[in-house]
């Protein structure tokens, strides 16, 4: 697959972020019965082994990783006091609002609770931990909590924020049918991080690239697939994390 170039056969038209199921999600349901959707999600046996290992790993995670959540937890309060998360409303699946939760990396008085301004490399709002917490995704390990309560998955498209810009354009505005990657769960890591789009999307190429691989993972999911980006995105991140 060439990653940007990627279509459907929904005749989709993008609209802006709203309350509820965006239209795109209601014209998709409707043309499930003849388009590749409805093969791509009826799959009922591998999306309960994969709802059993998100359970199961992120119950266990949790558990093991709490004394070093504590330690995180007052790296973050003793350099900026204020909240240890940050919490924020997200797509979660079939287009519903989430709340998922990350270890607060910038300053209390510069944080931006609607996500729609991308953080960017030296950017000034993040602290000194925080930039550290970024460069790992430690930041990201209490969306464990999102997995086990299952408004999550380990593996998806990443969860994005309503009316979130890519060059400064709507997300849904930019790329043609970018709701179906609200047909799923979104994940901790997904296939598009596993190949390197991770970091802003300041190019159209990256974000067309990145709802591409969105796409892909729904178009060809299973559990095989999605051991694979787990194992892939830690041999990423052991040979250095790219987030800023």
């Amino acid at each position: 697959m060439n990653p940007g170039t990627l279509s459907t056969t929904l005749p989709l038209r993008s609209t802006t972020a709203a309350a509820g199921a965006p239209a795109e999600l209601d014209a998709i349901s409707a043309s499930r019965g003849s388009s590749w959707i409805h093969g791509a999600l009826d799959k009922p046996f591998q999306f309960a082994l994969k709802r059993g290992m998100d359970v199961t790993v992120s119950g266990l995670a949790l558990l093991v990783l709490l004394p070093f959540f504590l330690m995180i937890a007052a790296a973050i309060v003793i350099e900026n006091r204020g909240p240890v998360f940050f919490s924020q409303q997200r797509w979660g699946r079939g287009g519903k609002l989430i709340r998922i939760y990350k270890f607060r990396s910038m300053r209390t008085d510069m944080c931006d609770v609607s996500g729609v301004r991308q953080t960017t490399e030296n950017d000034p709002r993040v602290t000194r931990i925080g930039a550290f917490l970024r460069k790992t995704n430690l930041d990201e390990l209490p969306q464990l909590i999102n997995i086990f309560l299952g408004d999550m998955s380990i593996v998806g498209p990443r969860c994005h924020v309503p009316k979130m810009l890519a060059t400064g354009v709507l997300y849904e505005d930019l790329v043609r049918d970018y709701h179906i990657r609200h047909l799923v769960r979104p994940g901790l890591t997904g296939l598009a991080q596993m190949n390197g789009y991770r970091g802003p999307t300041n190019t159209e190429e990256a974000a067309r690239g990145r709802v591409a691989y969105d796409i892909e993972y729904i178009k060809t999911f299973s559990i095989l697939q999605d051991i694979r980006i787990i194992i892939g995105t830690a041999v990423r991140e052991f040979r250095g994390g790219t987030g800023f």
